[in-house]
C-alpha cells in the first residue's frame, strides 16, 4: 500500500487520535499506580509542558513534511495535532493552578504577575485559545480564508513564548540542554517558512517582470 492510499485509510485519524493520547494515559497510570516519582505534582506539571511543545514542533512539521515529501495529505492531520496541543498546554494549567496553587485564583493571579516565565507562559495560552477555537470549518468560513491564515500565523509567536517559558523555567537549573533541542528544532521549521517566502516572492518578482516585459 502506498504512503498516500495509508495517509487517506479511515483509520489513520483514529490510530492517530489515540496514538496523541497515549501520553495523557500514561501520566493517568502513573498517577494512579505511583509511578511519577517522588514529586507528582512536579512530575505531572513539567510532563504536561513537556508534551505540549513536542505537539507543537510536531504540528509546526506538517507543512514542511507534506512539501518535502510531495503527500499532499499529511496535512488532513494538522488540525487534530494542532487541538491536542491545546489538550496538552490545557492539562498543563490545570496542573499547575491545582497542585502548585490549589485553584486559589488570587494566588494564581499573583504568581502569574510575579514569575515572568509563568507570566509568557500564560500569555502562549492566551494566544493558543482563539486558534483552537477558530481550527474547524465554520471559523474558517465565518472569518474568511486571509484573516483565517493571518490569526494562524500567531503560532509560530506561540512557539517562541512556549521556548522563552521553557528556558526560563530551566534557568533556575541552569539546564538549557532541552531548551536548545527544541528552539533548534522551531528555528528549523521557522527558517523553512522564510525561505519558502522569500522563494515565493522571487517568483511573483520574476513573474510580474516577464509580464511587463511582455506588454511594455
Amino acid at each position: 500500500m502506498s504512503a498516500t492510499r495509508l495517509l487517506l485509510h479511515s483509520a489513520a485519524k483514529p490510530v492517530l487520535f489515540v496514538a496523541a493520547l497515549l501520553p495523557f494515559a500514561w501520566l493517568v497510570f502513573g498517577a494512579f499506580s505511583g509511578g511519577l516519582g517522588a514529586n507528582p505534582a512536579e512530575y505531572l506539571i513539567r510532563s504536561t509542558g513537556d508534551w505540549t511543545l513536542r505537539f507543537l514542533c510536531i504540528t509546526l512539521a506538517v507543512t514542511p513534511l507534506r512539501t518535502i515529501t510531495n503527500l499532499p495529505a499529511v496535512a488532513r492531520f494538522r488540525r487534530m495535532l494542532g487541538l491536542f496541543v491545546y489538550f496538552y498546554v490545557v492539562l498543563h494549567l490545570l496542573s499547575y493552578s491545582w497542585f502548585d496553587q490549589g485553584f486559589d485564583v488570587p494566588e494564581i493571579v499573583k504568581d502569574i504577575i510575579k514569575r515572568p516565565f509563568i507570566l509568557v507562559g500564560f500569555l502562549g495560552f492566551l494566544l493558543l485559545t482563539p486558534l483552537a477555537a477558530t481550527s474547524f470549518n465554520r471559523a474558517v468560513k465565518a472569518l474568511g480564508a486571509k484573516r483565517w491564515q493571518t490569526l494562524h500565523k500567531l503560532v509560530y509567536l506561540i512557539a517562541g513564548l512556549g521556548i522563552l517559558h521553557f528556558f526560563w523555567m530551566r534557568s533556575g537549573k541552569n539546564d538549557f540542554a532541552e531548551v536548545a533541542v527544541y528552539a533548534a528544532i522551531l528555528a528549523v521549521l521557522l527558517g523553512w517558512r522564510v525561505q519558502q517566502y522569500l522563494r515565493k516572492r522571487r517568483l511573483m518578482t520574476k513573474s510580474v517582470g516577464r509580464a511587463q516585459l511582455q506588454n511594455p
